[in-house]
Parts: C-alpha cells; sequence; structure tokens
C-alpha cells in the first residue's frame, strides 16, 4: 500500500509554509515601525489555507528573484498581491500605521501557531517511519 503524504500530512505543511510567509510580512512591519508614511500589512490566513486546499490548487510559495540586485529571500510579487493594508486603532501623525505591540503580539501568535504545526508534523513523520520501520 502506497503512503500518500497529502493525506498523512494533512494540512500542516501548506500552513508553515503561510505561517513563516506570515512572520515575514509581520517582522517587516516591526523592522518599518519608525518609518513615516509606511503601512502596516498583512493576510488573511484562513482564506489563503483555505486556497491552498483547494481541489486541484497547486499551492507554490517558492520565493522568485525579480532583479539581479534584490535578495532572494524576501517576499515575491506574486505574494505581495495578497497583502492587505491594516487599519490602525491610533494613526500616528507621521501615516505610519504600524502598532508595534499589535504586532509583536500578532508575531508570537504566528510564531506559536508555526511550532504547533512544526510539531505535528514532526509526530506524523515519526509515525510513518515507525511504520515504514514496522514498530
Amino acid at each position: 500500500m502506497a503512503i500518500n503524504f497529502d493525506s498523512a500530512l494533512g494540512i500542516h505543511e501548506d500552513a508553515m509554509l503561510l505561517r513563516a510567509r506570515r512572520a515575514e510580512v509581520l517582522a517587516n512591519n516591526i523592522a518599518n515601525a519608525d518609518t513615516p508614511g509606511f503601512k502596516a500589512r498583512d493576510f488573511d490566513f484562513e482564506s489563503m489555507l483555505r486556497d491552498a486546499q483547494g481541489p486541484g490548487d497547486e499551492f507554490d510559495v517558492d520565493l522568485v528573484q525579480t532583479q539581479p540586485g534584490h535578495a532572494d529571500e524576501f517576499l515575491s510579487p506574486d505574494f505581495a498581491a495578497e497583502l492587505m493594508f491594516r487599519n490602525p486603532q491610533q494613526p500616528s501623525v507621521d501615516g505610519n500605521t504600524v502598532e508595534v505591540q499589535q504586532e509583536m503580539a500578532r508575531y508570537t501568535d504566528n510564531a506559536i501557531r508555526y511550532q504547533v504545526s512544526f510539531d505535528r508534523l514532526s509526530s506524523k513523520f515519526k509515525g510513518l517511519t515507525n511504520a515504514i520501520k514496522g514498530e
């Protein structure tokens, strides 16, 4: 009997990829907290995960280097199109919409959820390894 990794791993693989992307976005918001006119961005994790799990959809979150001078670890333009601007509760005078405490809370929540998915994937791989070994 063949092992179907999609059904064996569930949504945790896609969730981890999306959580890593969200960590980049939130870290970028925090890094630009003092940049005048910077607009905080985020994306709707649940809807993107739902889209990733859609029938026949191939969800690709690989990064693309669009210019030779750009670092390839930043967000790809395709992914950036999914980002939404955040409305601040207390707008700053200089037009910056980053609320550092809220961004840090979102980042921490995202990191905890990433770790949960990682732990679940790790236990699933351990179970698959034990099944292959016959333990």
